[in-house]
């Protein structure tokens, strides 16, 4: 989703005006495009229109935008996780909708809705290296999200939903592997809605391509 940036016609010298979300909104398509460690501040300010002192109105720097920017995503990544948790907390938290193999299904399926709402920001957190504090603490708590949902599919084996015979580690990893690999081909599509995309994304994954007839 892309937003224009936020003009000011009384702007200072006709420049654009930007509040913070928007600034990050081109920072993002900007880090995407060139890479974050092959973008510098003189980079962003000529896309922008703005000096460097204007971007520094917002910002402490290229850091702050991209903490901001993999902070979105892992958020809302993580409002999936929590989601599910609360709803397993409430009333009928024993019912077949709230079996872990359930919420694993609803998870993914969400993820891919929040991989599409939030695709700049996903891409980007997806590209990290380590290479800062900054990245090294997206990459810890994109671990920490791996680990819980690790831990939700050692319970769908354990109650029968799912494959017993692969790690779950490793089963979670190709899982979001194949949701992370949206980011290199999907684009908002008319002739694809995203719920589309996660209705076939989640039933291929849980339930494979093997057809019927073949049983």
């Amino acid at each position: 989703m892309t937003r224009t940036p936020v003009q000011n016609p009384a702007g200072r010298h006709g420049r654009p005006a930007y509040d913070r979300d928007s600034l990050l909104e081109i920072a993002v398509v900007v880090f995407n495009e060139r890479g974050y460690d092959g973008t510098g501040m003189e980079e962003l300010a000529r896309r922008l229109g703005l000096s460097k002192s204007s971007i520094y109105h917002h910002v402490s720097g290229k850091e702050e935008l991209l903490e901001l920017a993999v902070n979105r995503a892992l958020d809302a990544l993580f409002a999936v996780l929590d989601e599910e948790e609360k709803q397993t907390r409430g009333p009928g938290g024993g019912s077949p909708e709230t079996t872990a193999t359930a919420r694993m299904k609803r998870i993914v399926h969400r993820s891919v809705e929040v991989l599409a709402a939030e695709l700049p920001y996903v891409t980007l957190l997806l590209r990290l290296h380590g290479n800062s504090e900054v990245e090294q603490r997206a990459l810890a708590r994109r671990r920490e999200f791996d680990h819980r949902v690790a831990e939700l599919m050692s319970r769908a084996a354990a109650e029968g939903g799912i494959r017993a015979d692969i790690d779950p580690h490793l089963a979670s990893r190709l899982l979001f592997g194949t949701v992370n690999s949206l980011v290199e081909w999907y684009r908002p599509d008319r002739d694809l809605t995203v719920s589309t995309l996660a209705d076939a994304l989640t039933t291929i994954l849980f339930d494979g391509l093997h057809g019927r007839a073949a049983d």
